[in-house]
């Protein structure tokens, strides 16, 4: 047995060492060793991964569509980066010690794209597409302030820490701020005027009533909406509960 072993240990490492393994770039991300702010950042820098798993989940659960075309937006703002960027073809800077990018090119920032195409996009849905209906107008409008510095303040570590970590020159990483966020108003825009007057035609399509797909637009504060239709329909269960328990 141990024979086997051992020969199974050395047919991997000649295997090894006749081709060397890639590793998945897409989430690659390097940092100085021993330098914490650069370890920080690094984690920092796969925000945009984390946002594209979190739409993810929320379409498999919640199949709304705005949501829906949130992320279209998000789709299409990265394949309009990759386009710009294989026209323009700016190389990296070179001081940047790194073995391993998942593109060549640098110019815009994808990652500074991403994150401000959803930080602007997510800042005007706040502020002119979500609305309050109870009276609780101060406290809706100060965890608006706090939601949107915390939007800014990530981008913006997102974005310096392409720089940072010498992914990108500055210049490529506000490019990439400049077109993420004229996209991201843009798409808001478009999402506002096109699609949304479209979404309850669109809802009411037998293949959008198989997948349980909603639209929720004409709904002013979908989370209130949510918060008070469950807590409502909760008591009512309570109720009928306890009136048969009787």
């Amino acid at each position: 047995r141990d024979a086997v072993k051992m020969a199974a240990v050395a047919q991997c490492s000649v295997a090894v060492e006749k081709e060397r393994w890639q590793p998945l770039s897409l989430t690659y991300v390097e940092y100085p060793p021993g330098d914490l702010t650069g370890k920080v950042l690094a984690y920092l820098s796969l925000v945009p991964v984390f946002i594209l798993f979190g739409f993810v989940t929320l379409i498999v659960f919640k199949r709304e569509l705005h949501s829906i075309s949130f992320l279209c937006g998000l789709v299409l703002n990265e394949s309009f980066n990759w386009v710009v960027k294989n026209i323009i073809k700016e190389p990296r800077p070179c001081q940047g010690g790194h073995s391993i990018v998942f593109t060549e090119y640098g110019m815009p920032s994808s990652h500074s794209q991403f994150i401000w195409f959803f930080s602007i996009y997510s800042l005007l849905f706040l502020y002119l597409r979500m609305h309050q209906t109870n009276n609780a107008r101060c406290l809706d409008l100060l965890w608006r302030h706090i939601l949107s510095i915390c939007l800014l303040t990530v981008a913006f570590l997102v974005s310096y820490s392409r720089v940072y970590l010498m992914y990108h020159s500055w210049s490529q990483v506000i490019y990439g701020i400049i077109a993420g966020g004229v996209m991201g108003a843009i798409w808001f825009i478009f999402t506002q005027e096109v699609l949304t007057p479209l979404f309850p035609r669109i809802a009411s399509w037998p293949v959008s009533e198989f997948f349980l797909i909603r639209d929720t637009s004409l709904i002013p504060n979908i989370l209130w909406f949510e918060y008070t239709v469950t807590r409502s329909e909760a008591r009512n269960r309570q109720r009928k509960l306890g009136t048969k328990m009787q």
